[in-house]
Order: structure tokens, then C-alpha cells, then sequence
């Protein structure tokens, strides 16, 4: 994989407000403490989980993992 998981993430802003995917990325953006550079699944869901950001679920995540895993791995 030669993108990060962020910079993947960030191909799904600017989408409609009621997409998750669109609103998940947005909130990605906005959160300047996102491990911009990080790959691992492991890393970046207990990231997610202890940050506990209502914008930023874990499904929406699982879902934009799979589909980055399948684009770059």
C-alpha cells in the first residue's frame, strides 16, 4: 500500500451530508490529531475506539477499511 489510510479517506470528502463515508472523512479532516501517516487496521480501530467521535464510527470505518485494504494491498 503507498497511500495512508487518511490520505484514502480523504477521496470521499465533499460528498452528500446524510453519506457516512462522506461524513466520516470529513471528520477525519477536521481532527488534527488523525494519524495521518499509519496503514494498520489494529492502530488506526483503537484510535478510533478511544476517541469515541460520534462522527467517525467504527462501522463506517470497517467498511472504508475493506474497501482500502482491497484498492492498495
Amino acid at each position: 500500500m503507498d497511500r495512508s489510510f487518511y490520505q484514502f479517506v480523504l477521496s470521499f470528502r465533499g460528498g452528500k451530508k446524510d453519506d457516512s463515508t462522506s461524513t466520516f472523512a470529513e471528520a477525519v479532516f477536521n481532527d488534527h490529531s488523525f494519524p495521518k501517516d499509519e496503514k494498520d487496521f489494529d492502530f488506526l480501530s483503537r484510535y478510533l475506539e478511544e476517541k469515541a467521535d460520534p462522527e467517525m464510527p467504527t462501522i463506517v470505518f470497517d467498511e472504508l477499511f475493506a474497501m482500502y485494504k482491497e484498492r492498495f494491498q
